[in-house]
């Protein structure tokens, strides 16, 4: 049922209000037992909490294991596992055989600008890497900056080139 208050040609930004029960007032503590909230003022009895100017610990998750301590620890960047967040990992962007053989033509050839084209190796600064998931069946003159050994012996095998780029 429509609210009789309600009229859609009367709403404005001069009339806006919240909807009713959204808003509540807020809480007013230690201002005697009548309020519900009088006497430890919803502190409690006893305990560090209810003392004047007890903190709760920012990350204190209520007796929980926080989360930066659940972490695992950083013992320095010659493993792999003690990285959380990989800042010393170096990146490549994987170009499958595959792609190469569906994408362009008997005898092409395959540099970084025409992989960009192509929309396989789209960033410009992270080294490319043809790797040998799936199958070649045309010869192609392909240029990277690394290249998986299954998949150089395919592209070879399928009577291609394999130039690494600097």
């Amino acid at each position: 049922m429509a609210d009789p208050k309600y009229d859609p040609a009367e709403v404005g930004l001069h009339n806006l209000q919240p909807a009713p029960g959204s808003r509540k007032p807020r809480k007013r503590v230690g201002r005697g037992h009548g309020s519900g909230m009088g006497k430890t003022a919803g502190r409690g009895q006893d305990g560090y909490g209810s003392r004047s100017g007890a903190k709760d610990r920012q990350r204190f998750e209520g007796g929980q294991m926080p989360l930066h301590m659940r972490m695992r620890k950083l013992r320095g960047p010659h493993m792999k596992k003690s990285m959380p967040f990989e800042m010393f990992r170096t990146h490549t962007q994987g170009v499958n055989i595959q792609m190469l053989d569906r994408r362009f033509e008997s005898g092409a050839d395959v540099t970084l600008e025409a992989l960009a084209a192509a929309g396989l190796a789209k960033a410009k600064d992270v080294p490319v890497k043809i790797l040998a998931k799936g199958s070649i069946t045309k010869p192609l003159n392909v240029s990277a900056h690394k290249f998986s050994a299954a998949a150089k012996e395919a592209i070879e095998a399928a009577g291609g080139t394999c130039t690494v780029v600097e």
